[in-house]
């Protein structure tokens, strides 16, 4: 209906007046303003929602422009009440700094410019307080900059900014038309959004959910629908939309507490992205397990035994997308790490490509499916990658490679290939995918369409050849190809023009010839009612009705 509300209704409604409101400050600067005061909202209103149905407060006392507990959580049972709140939700938000309180001293214009400050100190100083949500809600609101000059020149300006983010915020109701709550797809949206402004920075928060959607359905493809358990692993996670995806096309995906996240990022500002991205989704702080931190020098924590022996955590779906071809410190002492050690080489100083492979392979269980994304160079390039790659096929792990169109992503516009990776393959065999062609051609950028996608799952799926799209290649082949993974040696796209009808052209001759004949006489027609006005024009027409009767 034209009338329904959608979330991407309400995003772009937001996305609007967004770019208002932050004038001429970098879009993916201000990303963390609008996103950040959302997330804090959604904490509130959650922790609101919490003390609702534990009976501490009312559902009319709940509506009221006062905070949600501030008449009962006085006095001496003020501490027992914060600690209450963060052992269930792993956070707490006091009474003076809800988002109810917040909204209604800036509507009120009674909002100091040292309350912003107060509300995140005081938010940052209870999340200590549940020691196993702490890695959860720590610092998450560290990249709100209260003190940008860029908000304002001075402390008045930029608390009047913050304000006018706040009123922002705060009039959208997260409903869409049905009265479902749709506020993560629009926080998810509104990521997209900032991304496709940022240029090549959105190359390091935010994978296209298209491309998305294909590592997610690959990874699903095996998944036992029986199990009472899942957990993934992205080991450069971003925004954690990835993660997000592959909960989607999972079997039972939306069962509360079925999916178990695991996701590291180097980028703190990102990281807190991913946390609050996360959550806005309802996944429960106790459901996921992120960090920030290099995954190239500090691995997923295992944890040794007394022994000292290493227990790698492995998980049921590895996807990625790491930074493509980014140096990496491969001293000689890595090749003693078990990530690295069983595979002859390290990946180059230069490309860490083969590094972010053979970390998340390590990580993978031997029932799981893993999918990441890579440049095109990782199926040819020579040397130690060389070395590597060929270690990788004799151990019968990767699956299949999967060309995409150039053009997907906002960070770059190169080709990129998925990798398929099992542990428990039977078969002696590599199936290669063309899908570099099926796309649809956007203006900034390329788009993957849903059928595109079902092709790609259905060929996969069915893993046989197909005509200028798929191969199902034997290791003789690859072993006689020197292991040399490119695409064209494998699947074959030329297409032959078609024969030229020789018959037809010369008829086709004829009747140009004709035409222009037919055209001529009719130009001359025309020029024999000339006269030249004087002997010199008279002359100069003359010798063009000469050259054109030729």
């Amino acid at each position: 209906m034209a009338n329904e509300k959608t979330a991407q209704d309400i995003t772009s409604q937001l996305w609007a007046m967004a770019n208002e409101l932050r004038g001429n400050m970098d879009a993916s600067e201000f990303r963390n303003y609008i996103l950040g005061f959302m997330f804090y909202r959604y904490l509130s209103e959650h922790q609101e929602e919490y003390l609702v149905k534990q009976e501490i407060v009312t559902p009319e006392e709940n509506e009221t422009a006062n905070d949600a507990y501030l008449r009962d959580a006085i006095g001496d049972d003020f501490t027992d009440y914060i600690q209450d709140i963060s052992n269930t939700l792993g956070y707490a938000i006091e009474p003076q700094f809800t988002w109810t309180t917040i909204v209604k001293k800036v509507q009120e214009d009674e909002i100091k410019p040292s309350d912003f400050q107060d509300m995140f100190d005081s938010f940052n100083k209870n999340a200590g307080i549940n020691i196993n949500a702490r890695n959860d809600f720590r610092e998450i609101f560290a990249d709100v900059n209260l003190g940008n000059s860029r908000l304002g020149n001075s402390t008045t300006a930029r608390a009047k900014a913050l304000s006018g983010i706040v009123k922002l915020v705060d009039q959208f109701d997260f409903n869409d038309a049905s009265g479902n709550d749709v506020l993560g797809d629009v926080y998810e949206y509104l990521i997209a959004k900032f991304a496709g402004n940022s240029g090549k920075k959105a190359g390091e928060f935010y994978t296209p959910h298209q491309i998305s959607k294909v590592l997610a359905k690959l990874v699903a493809l095996n998944v036992d629908p029986n199990a009472d358990h899942f957990s993934v692993y992205d080991p450069a996670m971003g925004s954690g939309s990835l993660l997000l995806t592959v909960q989607s096309e999972i079997p039972n995906g939306s069962k509360p507490g079925y999916v178990n996240f695991h996701g590291q990022e180097l980028n703190t500002t990102t990281f807190n992205l991913a946390r609050m991205n996360l959550m806005m989704h309802g996944v429960d702080y106790q459901n996921m397990d992120l960090r920030n931190a290099d995954t190239l020098e500090s691995d997923w924590p295992d944890g040794m035994d007394a022994q000292g022996i290493d227990h790698p955590r492995s998980f049921e779906a590895v996807v990625a997308n790491p930074p493509y071809s980014i140096k990496w410190d491969n001293n000689t002492n890595k090749m003693k790490d078990p990530r690295f050690k069983d595979y002859g080489r390290l990946a180059p100083a230069s490309k860490a490509d083969f590094a972010f492979v053979l970390h998340s392979i390590y990580h993978l269980n031997n029932e799981g499916t893993m999918a990441i994304i890579l440049p095109h160079g990782v199926l040819f390039r020579g040397g130690a990658e060389g070395v590597i790659r060929q270690a990788l096929i004799e151990k019968n792990y990767l699956d299949a490679v999967i060309g995409l169109p150039a053009g997907l992503f906002f960070s770059t516009g190169i080709p990129t290939v998925v990798l398929v990776f099992r542990k428990n393959r039977t078969g002696k065999d590599i199936l290669f995918i063309d899908a570099s062609n099926n796309f649809e051609k956007g203006k900034n950028q390329n788009i993957l369409r849903d059928e595109d996608i079902d092709k790609i799952i259905n060929a996969y799926s069915e893993r046989k050849d197909i005509d200028k799209y798929a191969h199902v290649a034997t290791i003789d082949e690859i072993t006689e190809n020197e292991f040399n993974l490119n695409i064209p040696r494998y699947v074959d796209t030329f297409e032959e023009e078609k024969p030229i009808n020789l018959a037809k052209v010369a008829d086709d001759l004829v009747s140009v010839d004709k035409e222009i004949a037919d055209l001529q006489k009719q130009v001359m027609t025309q020029v024999n009612d000339l006269v030249g006005t004087d002997e010199e024009s008279q002359a100069m027409l003359d010798h063009f009705k000469e050259v054109l009767g030729k």
